[in-house]
């Protein structure tokens, strides 16, 4: 199958689709976007993907998948192996939590565009930006800490002892932070995935820096 990735570099919803398809071993071709360009709100880009947001997932039978959690599931049930969820139901919703945290509870605050909307609306300049992205990353990093840090289910990683969909959401959003140094030393679980994530080649190769428009 030949998969072509319409992305930008520092986009953490990006980050953890790389890392699920190099998770899943799937070879993809990069196609970088830069956002404050406005690159992906061009006719071409629209056309595949209305919100104009990254990443899409350009199929070869022509069909294109956008946001990133849909995007995972269907490379779940199309190239099961190795798996990003767990077997069990209980598994899986444990797992789709902890994502969801991250993925609906901090992105949507966080993202490119609110920071553009805060600032061009409400003034924000980039220190009250930084305040109101770090409130939120706390607000649900606090929760998230005390969930991983509680349960016997975490083991290794954010769900036993294989990578998940949580730790994919959870190693591209440790990367996103960086951008308002904002570390992990607060959640002591945290830091310790993350540290487990970045030996993981699949992972490694997926951060920002390591990306061919990286700037």
């Amino acid at each position: 199958m030949a998969l072509k990735l319409h992305n930008f570099f520092r986009s953490s919803t990006s980050t953890r689709l790389r890392a699920a398809l190099n998770f899943k071993g799937l070879d993809y071709d990069y196609v970088p976007y830069v956002l404050r360009d406005g690159e992906t709100r061009t006719a071409g880009y629209l056309a595949m993907n209305p919100q104009g947001l990254v990443p899409t997932l350009e199929t070869d039978d022509g069909q294109f998948l956008i946001q990133s959690l849909a995007i995972i599931e269907w490379l779940e049930e199309n190239h099961p192996e190795p798996a990003l969820l767990p077997g069990d139901a209980d598994g899986r919703a444990r797992v789709r939590a902890l994502s969801y945290m991250i993925a609906c509870e901090i992105h949507p605050l966080n993202n490119l565009r609110v920071l553009f909307r805060l600032r061009d609306q409400f003034g924000a300049d980039e220190a009250a930006q930084k305040e109101w992205f770090t409130h939120w990353v706390v607000t649900t990093f606090d929760s998230l800490e005390a969930a991983l840090s509680a349960s016997d289910q975490t083991g290794k990683y954010c769900h036993g002892d294989t990578p998940t969909l949580a730790d994919v959401c959870l190693y591209a959003q440790v990367w996103n932070n960086k951008r308002f140094d904002i570390g992990t030393e607060q959640w002591p679980t945290i830091a310790r995935i993350q540290t487990e994530l970045e030996q993981l080649p699949a992972f490694a190769q997926a951060a920002p820096p390591k990306q061919p428009d990286a700037a």
